[in-house]
């Protein structure tokens, strides 16, 4: 069920992410670079998480700074996630995994951060800016924070599972 107030949201993303945290903690740098039956590996979906989240931050800022606001990014359009997403991981892929776990590290503290310093009827009233569109302040956080988080587990657990057997 989604969070509707900022003590959920709160409650909802630190949770998710210490699942995470936990599941992705004991992970070898080799692992973590294997990919799955898809192509994608766990280095590359944590980077791409982190990316995520790095982008809904910096969607808020050009917003409330009163600059346009490129969703996804400058040059993608929504229905090019697929390849957008591919550059993103593909871009990754000369960082260490160590790095790329600090970037989701310190990406998912600027959404807490952001969340926490938020007022109630900012994340959950009317939208603050055009570019949310039909969604609140929030319900973007917890797509890119929580939502993200949990989907990227199960990728993780499918890509362990393929590689062992089991997960």
């Amino acid at each position: 069920m989604a969070a509707q107030t900022k003590q959920e949201l709160l409650a909802l993303t630190k949770s998710e992410y210490r699942k995470l945290r936990d599941l992705i903690a004991g992970i070898p740098e080799t692992v973590a670079a294997e990919t799955g039956d898809d192509g994608i590996s766990i280095k590359d979906t944590i980077a791409q998480r982190a990316h995520w989240v790095e982008l809904l931050l910096k969607w808020y800022e050009d917003g409330k700074a009163g600059r346009v606001v490129h969703k996804p990014a400058a040059g993608h359009k929504w229905t090019d996630l697929k390849t957008y997403n591919a550059k993103v991981r593909k871009d990754s892929r000369a960082r260490g995994w160590d790095e790329v776990k600090a970037e989701l590290e310190a990406a998912h503290e600027r959404l807490v951060t952001l969340v926490t310093e938020s007022e109630e009827s900012a994340l959950y009233g009317k939208r603050l800016y055009d570019w949310m569109e039909d969604w609140t302040l929030g319900r973007w956080a917890e797509a890119t924070g929580a939502s993200h988080y949990r989907s990227a587990r199960k990728a993780i657990r499918q890509i362990l599972k393929e590689h062992s057997g089991a997960a």
